[in-house]
C-alpha cells in the first residue's frame, strides 16, 4: 500500500531537484529520505528519477508527481477540515424545538453562532414535543428542545426551565379583567380550545370534566384566531404569549403545578459533537439570564415573560 507520506517525500524531492534540500524542508536526515525513495520505487517496480541526483524525472514520475500533488492536496483539505468540525469550526447541527423555544429563545444564540463559526450549518426544525422526541430518538437531529418525554429506552432528558401555562382570551371575554391569577374555579363553565400545549396542562391531561374542550387547533395561528374570534380562551405555555398582539390578553394561573418543564432532549449515551455542545452551553447561558427561581422548584428556573422582553 502507498502511504501518504511516502508520496509526500517523493513530490518534495521533484519540487526541491535534490535530496538535501528537500531533507532540510521535511526536517528529516538526507539517508532517511533516501530510504523512502528506495522503499517508494521498489513498491512500484520502477525508477521515479532517472539518475541517482534526483533531479530528472522519470515519464512514471511525471505521473506519479501530477497525481500525488491531487492527492495531497485533498489529503490535506480533508485533514484540515476534520480538525475544523472536531474543534467546532465547521459541521452541521439539526435541532428540532418547540415553536415557542425556537420563536422567543434561539433566534439570539444562533446568529451568534454564526457570526463567531462561519463555517457550520444549523437547521431548525419547529414542531410539538412528541415530534421532537421522535425525531431525535431516530436521529434526524442531533438535539430536542421541548417537554419531558415518556419514559422510553434511548431518550435522555436534561430539565433547564419551567414555563408557566396562561390563560390566553380576547378583550371581551368575561375573565380578560380578572385582577388576580385564575384558579380552576375561573375556568369552570368556559369554554376552553385545546392545542398541543395542553397536553401538559394538569386539567386536559387528566380528562377534568370542568375544563373539557370541545374545539382543538394544532396551529397557533388558526388557534389565536379562534380565540380573536371568541370562539373560546385557551392555554398556552408563558413562552408562547410574547408573540400574541395587545388585542389579547394574557393572564396568570393561581396554580403551581400548571406548568411545563422544558428541557434538553439527547440520545441516551450519546455524545454531544463540538457544534452541538457549543449550542447547549450558550442556550444554559440565556436561561440563567432570563430566569428566576421559585421556592417550589429549587435550582430549576422559571421563565417568565418579563424577563425575556
Amino acid at each position: 500500500m502507498l502511504r501518504t507520506q511516502s508520496l509526500r517525500v517523493f513530490v518534495t524531492v521533484a519540487d526541491c531537484g535534490n535530496i538535501r534540500d528537500a531533507a532540510k524542508s521535511l526536517g528529516r536526515t538526507v539517508s532517511a529520505i533516501s530510504m523512502t525513495l528506495k522503499q517508494l520505487e521498489s513498491h512500484l517496480g520502477a525508477p521515479l528519477f532517472e539518475t541517482d541526483r534526483k533531479h530528472t524525472l522519470t515519464a512514471l514520475g511525471h505521473e506519479v508527481r501530477k497525481l500525488a500533488n491531487d492527492l495531497l492536496r485533498e489529503h490535506d483539505r480533508t485533514t484540515e477540515r476534520i480538525a475544523a468540525i472536531a474543534a467546532g469550526r465547521e459541521g452541521a447541527l439539526r435541532i428540532a424545538a418547540v415553536p415557542s423555544v425556537a420563536a422567543q429563545l434561539l433566534p439570539p444564540i444562533l446568529t451568534d453562532m454564526l457570526v463567531d463559526h462561519p463555517g457550520i450549518r444549523i437547521e431548525l426544525l419547529d414542531t410539538d414535543s412528541a415530534s421532537v422526541h421522535m425525531l431525535v430518538e431516530t436521529g434526524e437531529v442531533e438535539l430536542g428542545i421541548g417537554g419531558k418525554p415518556e419514559p422510553r429506552a434511548g431518550l435522555q432528558f436534561v430539565p433547564l426551565f419551567n414555563d408557566p401555562f396562561r390563560l390566553v382570551c380576547n378583550k371581551n371575554h368575561p375573565l380578560a379583567h380578572a385582577t388576580s391569577p385564575l384558579t380552576r374555579a375561573d375556568l369552570q363553565g368556559h369554554r376552553l380550545i385545546s392545542n398541543k400545549s395542553t397536553i401538559g396542562f394538569p386539567d386536559f391531561r387528566n380528562g377534568n370534566p370542568d375544563v373539557a374542550s370541545t374545539l382543538s387547533a394544532r396551529n397557533v395561528i388558526s388557534l389565536l384566531a379562534l380565540v380573536r374570534a371568541g370562539a373560546g380562551a385557551t392555554i398556552l405555555p408563558a413562552l408562547a404569549t410574547l408573540s400574541i398582539n395587545d388585542d389579547l390578553c394574557s393572564l396568570a394561573l393561581d396554580d403551581p403545578t400548571a406548568l411545563r418543564t422544558v428541557g434538553f432532549i439527547l440520545r441516551q449515551n450519546g455524545n454531544p459533537s463540538p457544534i452541538c455542545a457549543a449550542f447547549q452551553n450558550r442556550f444554559l447561558d440565556l436561561i440563567q439570564k432570563a430566569g428566576t427561581t421559585p421556592a417550589t422548584e429549587p435550582g430549576l428556573p422559571v421563565i417568565w415573560p418579563d424577563n425575556l422582553t
